[in-house]
């Protein structure tokens, strides 16, 4: 059992910069969990302080209950793969995945035994002999991963490790570390900002903001009930309309929506797959783009005061460039003052 816990954790930079403020998280045995959110939000700065490269300047870590908050990385039961890679371009596949088991005085034979067996996991079975720059970047990047594993650590750390990728690589890369981190049941704290691999391979998304969370939960959660209009704005493609309720009517500009609230100001919150759109001269807003993706179309959509919605079809050839339509939401959220105020399903 490797649980992993982070109790009110700061860290503070020279010239007052708060890169992470009062961070707590448990994350469970065999779980693995994403930090999720923009450039500068303090995920990597935290993931560096779980592996020891950065000093905590206040608050506590352990894992399983051992306080490891002031321990050197190589004294920590954790593994880190780095989105660099980080490999010895000099050594070999095995001499790579061999250095931090010779350090700790291990057998030649058990040495042997434990690479062979990762590079099998990996899917690198026979490229213990290749030289580390005849590797593809994807081949590298499994290189890096089981180099971490070969050490058996308790916790897995990943710092944006696909983020060199092309598209198609990073997906096929991230299913099978997935599919790994399955496997070995090893406990796992992933850092991204990368929307798609966050809701694609963790058990929980940490969405952070400003060194703090805005959201914890399960990524279908994360998705279809943000908590904050900094996490529906964030998490996928997301309507935020600005606008004032009154009698019970949202209003912004020809747009109108019942919204049981009190009045004031509020914040509509419609995923594009969510708003239908009805055909009407001269409607609620007009089409300013049509967009066939094949599987289907997505409609770029003018309010008359100028604010861009879209929408998601799926006959995009029934709608043209000027054409006037109705918005009807099938589910929508309301903020006001950076808090969930109404919600409604589809």
């Amino acid at each position: 059992m490797s649980v992993l816990t982070i109790k009110d954790v700061s860290k503070l930079f020279p010239g007052g910069t708060k890169a992470v403020d009062n961070f707590s998280l448990e994350v469970a045995d065999g779980e693995l969990v994403c930090l999720l959110g923009p450039s500068g939000s303090g995920k990597s700065t935290l993931l560096r302080m779980v592996g020891g490269f950065e000093q905590p300047t206040s608050g506590l870590i352990t894992i399983d209950g051992q306080d490891i908050t002031h321990l050197p990385p190589e004294k920590r039961p954790t593994g880190m793969v780095f989105q660099s890679h980080a490999l010895w371009t000099h050594m070999d596949v095995f001499k790579n995945l061999a250095f931090g088991l010779k350090l700790r005085r291990l057998p030649s034979d058990e040495i042997k035994r434990k690479v062979d067996a990762v590079l099998e996991l990996v899917g690198l079975s026979g490229y213990g002999t290749r030289r580390v720059t005849q590797l593809s970047g994807g081949q590298q990047q499994r290189v890096a991963l089981a180099r971490s594993l070969v050490l058996e650590p308790k916790i897995l750390l990943l710092d944006e490790p696909f983020a060199s990728l092309d598209q198609h690589l990073r997906e096929r890369l991230r299913e099978e570390v997935r599919d790994i981190q399955q496997r070995v049941g090893i406990t796992t704290l992933f850092v991204t900002h990368g929307q798609d691999e966050a809701l694609s391979m963790a058990d929980r998304i940490v969405v952070m903001r400003d060194g703090r969370t805005e959201q914890i939960d399960r990524p279908d959660v994360v998705y279809r009930d943000p908590q904050t209009p900094f996490v529906a704005g964030f998490i996928g493609t997301m309507n935020l309309i600005e606008g004032t309720v009154a009698n019970g009517q949202f209003t912004r500009a020809s747009f109108t929506h019942p919204l049981a609230v009190a009045d004031g100001p509020a914040t509509l919150a419609i995923r594009p797959e969510a708003l239908d759109l009805v055909a009407a001269e001269p409607g609620a807003a007009k089409v300013h783009r049509v967009t066939d993706y094949g599987t289907h179309g997505l409609l770029d959509l003018n309010l008359p005061d100028g604010t861009r919605l879209k929408a998601m079809v799926s006959h995009p050839g029934q709608f043209k460039t000027g054409q006037g339509v109705n918005l009807q939401p099938r589910a929508v959220a309301a903020y006001r003052d950076n808090t969930q105020i109404f919600r409604s399903e589809a």
